[in-house]
């Protein structure tokens, strides 16, 4: 039994009764709008006296301390990426084991010693500046990267000269949703109008811009290439094939489906020319080979297909299969070695196979099990690659890759201090409340008795055609070695089965989504490997919305919830930075009908006087992508509406963002937070020596 903690007592948080929105004749109150303000003195006062509640609370998990030193001692191991040459010189990178950054290295050839190249760990004192993207001449002599600070997404960009080893005076800035694409002594890349001060993190993202940027210039001096000034929501990815010979503009307004136009690069001044013009499929070029540009398309097929489109006549009446729809979703691919290397989806595991370009097949990749390939990196005259293998259990592995004879071999293994052998994953299929037949991986320790006891951890996402394909992470070593279970849910919204399983999850359908989480929880009680009073529930982003709408749906259902970053907020996600491009998985208020559904899942909108599993909301001061206004209004409302004894507490990061180059000292706090509340309100004993 564990020690009892002092009951909470939450900030007083101020209702404001006057906030009342009009939506299609209805009346919504707002009563939080207020907390929407996260430059203001009252909101970052607010922030500050939940973060001493939810702190003040935690400190008082006796094996808090234990878990994060756990964490900390196997955390402790090299970690290594794949290598990629550039310029003649292979590059990758590395982390000794607890560095807040990965660094960057490089060698000759890949037996000579590796040096450092760029160590992002000296870009802030506090390790909460990343390294967010890079980017080299095609020569090899410039060399591009973008910085992140505090986790935002904005980028600035920095350039350095190597051949003199000098950093190039110009930064650019205001970058976000855009990488670097170089031509000659320059690159193309996509930013936005500079925000005021207080817009920064908060403000609608719009009116995004193509430049050419040429190295020793200033941002001042750079081309506009392309703009749509009548559609401000519009973005552009910017790309050039391989050989230098296309620039290739992806226009964007959701997170599906994009219009996809060219032009030579020698004719810098002519009109971009068109493959497609309407967001109704996905297109994405994967390089220009032997005259055309090989593009990978849902474009009727919904599990993807790759064509060949001739640049002189790009009409789909002349467009050519070159690896047709399969049964299996294709996933990606890479050119490398004068062939395809594809990665298709068996049910959300990789399999990896190897074309000739005219489609025709030529090998495939054995894997060592069921797992998640990433890569393969190279280029077309290359014929070594490498690539990167990880299941539930297996660390990420790096493997060398021959072309011509088609032999993998271990290039990089870690040594983590931690024995798969002693662990099992297993795929399961359960029915969902409309008979869907939904996957679940289930990891946990050999041998474990299933006595409907078992401390679990329920994951998904499900949306935006995302698939949730197995991984290792350090981060669930506490639950399994304590016992646990750790289960991953396949559900519809997802990537898994293609468009199809996608367009399921989406809109009116959405339900569906929830009702497949749900689902995944009862099987978990019903088949004996947990109870309620055992299972918690997580996801991060469209996976935060996720847990909000299941706990305010099923709250009898769960122990613990931890919805992190969550969109929570229903009726007014698009008024914020990039939201609004979130529109085709969602829908918006601004319709009638969309504003029905949304309301009824919206979990901010579905909160009543309930008794709610322990809840550890998690948002960041930074996250400029789902802002924290949603974390915020959301543990204000289930506070207020709590009726049970458990805690409602909102754990709010300072200099951190959405999550992506995240500290790794941040990362353990956070994870030892995250495993000592969850522990303690399943009354579960930890293996571990206690401390404290």
């Amino acid at each position: 039994m564990n020690a009892p903690i002092d009951p909470v007592t939450y900030p007083d948080t101020r209702k404001d009764t006057s906030i009342v929105d009009i939506y299609h004749g209805e009346e919504v109150a707002d009563p939080y709008r207020w907390l929407e303000d996260d430059n203001s003195e009252e909101t970052m006062d607010w922030v500050d006296r939940q973060n001493k509640v939810t702190y003040d609370y935690l400190d008082q998990i006796s094996y808090r301390d234990a878990l994060r030193e756990r964490l900390t001692e196997v955390w402790n191991y090299e970690k290594y990426g794949s290598p990629f040459k550039e310029g003649g010189k292979y590059y990758f990178f590395k982390n000794d084991g607890l560095q807040n950054q990965s660094v960057m290295y490089v060698q000759d050839d890949l037996d000579a010693e590796p040096e450092v190249f760029l160590d992002p760990n000296t870009l802030s004192d506090d390790g909460t500046s990343s390294l967010a993207g890079l980017a080299f001449s095609k020569d090899g002599r410039y060399f591009s990267y973008l910085v992140s600070e505090g986790g935002s997404d904005w980028r600035t960009a920095y350039i350095k000269d190597l051949s003199t080893g000098e950093m190039l005076d110009e930064k650019l800035e205001w970058i976000k949703f855009s990488g670097m694409a170089w031509y000659e002594d320059g690159f193309y890349y996509s930013r936005y109008p500079e925000p005021t001060d207080d817009q920064a993190l908060s403000g609608r993202n719009q009116n995004q811009q193509v430049y050419y940027h040429r190295a020793g210039t200033e941002q001042s001096d750079d081309k506009l290439v392309h703009e749509d000034p009548k559609h401000p929501d519009h973005g552009f990815n910017v790309g050039v094939t391989e050989d230098g010979k296309y620039l290739v503009v992806s226009t964007w307004k959701n997170t599906s489906g994009n219009m996809l136009h060219y032009r030579p690069t020698d004719d810098p001044d002519s009109e971009l020319l068109v493959i497609n013009d309407d967001f109704e499929h996905d297109y994405n070029v994967v390089d220009h080979i032997d005259g055309k540009l090989y593009v990978q398309t849902n474009d009727g097929a919904s599990r993807k297909r790759l064509v060949a489109i001739d640049p002189d006549k790009p009409a789909r009446s002349a467009w050519q299969d070159i690896i047709p729809e399969q049964e299996e979703p294709l996933q990606g691919i890479s050119v490398v070695g004068g062939k395809l290397v594809t990665r298709f989806l068996k049910d959300a595991s990789t399999q990896v196979r190897v074309y000739n370009y005219d489609g025709s097949m030529h090998s495939e990749v054995e894997l060592p099990g069921i797992g998640t390939v990433g890569g393969f990196s190279g280029k077309k005259d290359e014929d070594i690659s490498f690539y990167s293998f990880t299941s539930f259990t297996t660390p990420s592995t790096i493997y060398k890759y021959d072309m011509s004879s088609g032999e993998s071999t271990v290039f990089k293994r870690p040594t983590v201090d931690f024995d798969p052998e002693e662990y099992v994953t297993e795929q399961l299929w359960y029915t969902s409340k409309d008979g869907t037949k939904v996957p679940m991986f289930i990891t946990h320790r050999k041998g474990l008795k299933m006595d409907g006891k078992r401390p679990t951890l329920l994951y998904a996402y499900g949306g935006f055609n995302i698939s949730i394909l197995p991984s290792f992470s350090i981060t669930r070593l506490p639950l399994l070695e304590n016992d646990g279970i750790y289960a991953v849910a396949n559900i519809r919204g997802g990537g898994e089965y293609g468009s199809d399983w996608h367009e399921q999850g989406t809109l009116e359908r959405k339900q569906n989504v929830f009702d497949d989480f749900i689902a995944a929880g009862e099987f978990l009680i019903s088949e004996g490997y947990t109870s309620s009073d055992k299972l918690a529930i997580e996801g991060g982003s469209n996976g935060g919305l996720l847990v909000g709408a299941c706990m305010t749906q099923r709250p009898d259902l769960y122990a613990v919830a931890i919805p992190r970053v969550g969109v929570l907020d229903m009726l007014r996600y698009h008024e914020f930075t990039i939201g609004r491009a979130w529109a085709t998985d969602y829908g918006l208020s601004e319709d009638p009908e969309a504003y029905q559904y949304l309301k009824a899942y919206s979990p901010l909108h579905n909160v009543k006087p309930a008794d709610y599993p322990a809840t550890m909301v998690m948002t960041a001061d930074h996250d400029d992508r789902v802002v924290p206004a949603h974390s915020f209004k959301f543990a204000s409302e289930l506070q207020s509406q709590q009726q049970g004894d458990a805690p409602v507490l909102i754990r709010i990061e300072k200099s951190a963002g959405h999550g992506a180059g995240k500290p790794t000292d941040k990362v353990i706090a956070e994870a030892a937070d995250v495993y000592s509340f969850m522990f303690y309100h399943m009354d579960e004993s930890l293996r571990y020596d206690i401390k404290g």
